[in-house]
């Protein structure tokens, strides 16, 4: 693996569908004969500011609906890939949500092949080392978190690496899930779920028992429970923490308020993302710069990215290996 200057990075928590810049966005939505809330890159851009997580969700729909085939999907894995790269990144676990892509018409194989032979050809084009995962949407019912784990445990081979659930948090606890969970994980898939973004520490807690949690999505919340804070670093699990996407989405008033610095200071190993950086006007660099200011080195994040990964032992070796050659 390349060592970009100043340092690599490790990004665990990206939607790829978030990923598309508007350029892009508009481009494929004019292929597919998708019309957008916004016809321009500026009208997108404008769009891109939120009242709440619910504001959020509800553009998410509206704009990611413009992916709808194969060429999509490997498009959008291969030019985040090529961004991602110009940070520093080395590896990415990206995420994307196969059940939303089939309801505007794509098959589950077009979706699963499509964002596969992505990862490859990113692989190939940037050197960056790409896993995926996929989201099962709450709202839509445990039908359908069952079939994409289907889907995942038939992809495995291919660089899929986890399952986990998205969407609205609130209403929609962990534990109606554990059976599409246990499907996975028996399949050898990873569990990577949401849970203490929006919801509190319950949401956690159901997360690690019902689903079984080898990483958790955000996990910020855990800090209104010391007892299941402690335990998350008594485990290790590993919190994927994206700063600015919870100042964006108003899960955080200030960043000053974030409560990355509690969970390092308890010990909780946190990676940093950056979750929807077309969405949120981020990119990596920011979100590690803004990570840094709260507390977390760039090495901090980086070793608790080789941790939290999700990839086989070969490449999670290099990654550490990596890190020593580092100067940090």
């Amino acid at each position: 693996m390349a060592t970009p200057a100043p340092f690599p990075k490790i990004e665990l928590h990206v939607h790829l569908e978030g990923t598309v810049r508007p350029p892009a966005l508009l481009a494929m939505a004019r292929r597919n004969h998708m019309r957008l809330p916004a016809e321009t890159e500026e009208g997108l851009e404008r769009l891109y500011t939120y009242r709440d997580f619910t504001h959020f969700l509800e553009l998410w729909s509206l704009t990611t609906r413009a992916l709808q085939r194969e060429r999509d999907f490997k498009e959008v894995v291969l030019d985040y890939a090529t961004e991602a790269a110009s940070h520093g990144a080395c590896y990415v676990e990206g995420i994307f949500s196969p059940a939303e892509r089939v309801s505007t018409g794509a098959s589950w194989d077009e979706v699963f092949s499509g964002f596969c032979d992505g990862a490859a050809e990113a692989r190939e084009a940037t050197g960056v080392e790409v896993r995926l995962t996929c989201d099962a949407p709450r709202h839509l019912g445990l039908d359908l978190a069952l079939e994409t784990a289907n889907y995942c445990v038939k992809y495995r081979d291919r660089g899929v690496v986890g399952i986990g659930i998205g969407g609205p948090e609130d209403g929609f606890p962990p534990e109606p899930f554990a059976s599409a969970f246990r499907v996975a994980r028996e399949g050898g898939i990873g569990s990577v779920p949401h849970a203490g973004e929006v919801a509190g520490p319950s949401s956690i807690r159901g997360a690690l028992d019902a689903l079984g949690a080898d990483r958790i999505r955000h996990g910020i919340r855990a800090v209104e429970d010391p007892e299941l804070l402690a335990e998350l670093a008594d485990r290790g699990v590993v919190c994927d923490v994206c700063p600015i996407s919870n100042l964006r989405t108003s899960a955080v008033a200030a960043l000053e308020a974030h409560p990355l610095p509690q969970m390092l200071a308890a010990g909780v190993a946190c990676s940093i993302s950056t979750d929807d950086p077309a969405m949120f006007g981020t990119d990596l660099s920011i979100d590690y710069a803004a990570a840094e200011r709260l507390g977390c080195s760039p090495r901090q994040a980086f070793e608790a990215g080789a941790r939290g990964a999700l990839c086989d032992e070969a490449t999670k070796r290099r990654l550490w290996e990596l890190s020593e050659r580092v100067r940090w």
